[in-house]
């Protein structure tokens, strides 16, 4: 399902653009106006719930911390489980990890081991999982994510995001569909 254009008006006119941060020339789109903007917020997730109704989902697994935010909301629209991708050392059980590189050096971020069940099976075979976060600049973190997905057993089936910056090339990072309600070039 596509987003109408209306739809898309209204969730684009709810993000702010914040000029100079964190650094100068830098335009940050801050999406705390969307999440505070009850007609927006509905928007989309009423966008995001028809896009992925007809995908037999087990689970969504959203990036920390803003893919939490949506991730969890569509999981329970969908009635699936919803499953945290979070950095390094902020799960209290038994994880995996992938490291992924920034400008500036690495990072990593982790899931529990059975996240998505025992070796990643959902009724004997792998668990269907869509991943989500909120803005796609060079899809480092989330080809990260979406590489734990698979170490479990799991099947990540797209990759999601409300917002991509285009000019970055972030998709191409990706072996999978990946989705974005939004583009900035």
């Amino acid at each position: 399902m596509t987003l109408t254009p209306e739809a898309k008006q209204i969730i684009e006119k709810s993000i702010r653009d914040i000029p100079d941060f964190p650094k100068p020339g830098i335009i940050f789109k801050d999406i705390t106006t969307l999440l505070s903007n009850p007609e927006a917020f509905k928007t989309l997730m009423d966008h995001l719930e028809s896009r992925y109704r007809g995908y037999n989902l087990d689970y969504v697994a959203g990036i920390d911390a803003r893919g939490f935010i949506f991730g969890a909301a569509l999981a329970d629209r969908l009635g699936v489980g919803f499953v945290p991708v979070r950095k390094k050392g902020k799960l209290p059980y038994t994880t995996v990890a992938e490291k992924y590189s920034l400008e500036y050096g690495f990072d990593e971020v982790e899931i529990h081991i059975d996240a998505f069940g025992e070796n990643g099976l959902c009724n004997g075979t792998p668990a269907k999982v869509l991943l989500i976060d909120d803005l796609m600049a060079t899809g480092g973190t989330a080809k990260a994510a979406a590489n734990l997905i698979g170490k479990v057993g799991a099947n990540c089936v797209e990759a999601c995001f409300i917002m991509e910056l285009t000019f970055l090339k972030g998709r191409e990072a990706f072996d999978m569909p990946v989705y974005s309600v939004l583009q900035v070039d």
